[in-house]
Formats: structure tokens, C-alpha cells, sequence
């Protein structure tokens, strides 16, 4: 079948143009979704709405089922989102033929978000670092651990004990007890 431009284009926008905020219990989520996050990424994806605000909405169909966002209205019914959030989250609704143009939009979602590459991270590390950013930043922001900050940033076990002590000027001492 032949689409004109303007065809192709209502189509495209057509999702935006129903943009809202909606009460969170009115979602529910698919029974195919074979994507899994784990709870350390929950957090920071808590953490990345809380530093970036509400960047992406929930894509559904009419009836309400989540296509795309399972896991942003996940962490929106738990505190502190929830209270945040008043219990609402945004929604764009797209329209589809059948479930497999619903699944081919659960997965191609999923998918379309890629991975991290090594050396890429690794120049975002050393940027970081470099800027004067502390290791617990680094770590919390990214949702690093430190022996992962430690690994991208290719300092000698040495210098990055330095970094991650910089600004501690003061250690306790060792005390020896025993009992009398």
C-alpha cells in the first residue's frame, strides 16, 4: 500500500498528540515483556528521574496496557516516586493492529536502547574524574560500584586509592585490647 508524507507523518505524531499524565493504577503491564532489570538499575533509574525529571512516558495501548515503561511505572509506585508523583505518571498511546504489532513494539523498545561500549565508558570515567568528580558521585550517578569506577578509569591501583582518599586527612588508630 502507497503512503503519502502527510500519512506517514500523522502517524508519527500521532502518539505525542496524546500525551497525559494518568493515575498509575489505571496501567497494567503485558504478559510478554522479556526484558528483566535488576534492583541495584531499579534504583537508578529512581535515581535518574529524581536527577533528570520525568524524561520518557509510558508508551500504552487504548486499553491501557503498558507496551514500553513496565519498569519507569514499577519504581513510580514505590516511594519516594509515588509521593512525588502524586500516583500519576505520563502516557502516550499508540494503536495497533494486533498483539504482534504489540510485542514487535515491546521488544523493538527494548532493543532500540542498546548497550554500553567499553571504551566509551571508559573516556566518561576519566572525563568525570578528571573534572574533580568523587568516586561516590561517579558511583552514585551512574550506579557504579567502586572496583567498576576503578576498572574504567585504567589508574594504577595506587592513584585511585588516592583519588578515592582525597580529601581524608584523618584515620583512626589501631587499638589493641584484651581482656584483664
Amino acid at each position: 500500500m502507497y503512503h503519502t508524507k502527510i500519512d506517514m507523518n500523522e502517524k508519527l505524531f500521532a502518539p505525542l498528540e496524546t500525551l497525559k499524565w494518568v493515575d498509575r493504577n489505571l496501567l497494567k503491564p503485558n504478559n510478554y515483556n522479556p526484558n528483566k532489570v535488576s534492583k541495584e538499575n531499579l534504583k537508578l533509574l529512581i535515581q535518574s528521574i529524581e536527577t533528570n525529571g520525568w524524561t520518557l512516558p509510558i508508551v500504552v495501548k487504548p486499553d491501557m496496557t503498558i507496551i514500553d515503561g513496565f519498569h519507569r511505572w514499577t519504581v513510580a509506585g514505590q516511594e519516594p516516586l509515588k509521593s512525588q508523583l502524586d500516583g500519576k505518571v505520563p502516557i502516550v498511546v499508540v494503536k495497533h493492529k494486533d498483539l504482534s504489532e504489540d510485542i514487535y513494539g515491546t521488544v523493538t523498545h527494548n532493543r532500540a536502547r542498546g548497550t554500553h561500549l567499553l571504551e566509551p565508558m571508559k573516556a566518561i570515567v576519566k572525563q568525570l574524574l578528571s573534572e574533580g568528580k568523587t568516586v561516590d558521585e561517579i558511583c552514585k550517578q551512574l550506579g557504579m560500584k567502586h572496583e567498576e569506577v576503578f576498572r574504567l578509569s585504567d589508574f594504577s591501583r595506587d592513584d585511585f586509592l588516592r583519588i578515592m582518599t582525597k580529601g581524608v586527612n584523618e584515620f583512626s588508630r589501631a587499638e589493641y585490647y584484651t581482656n584483664l
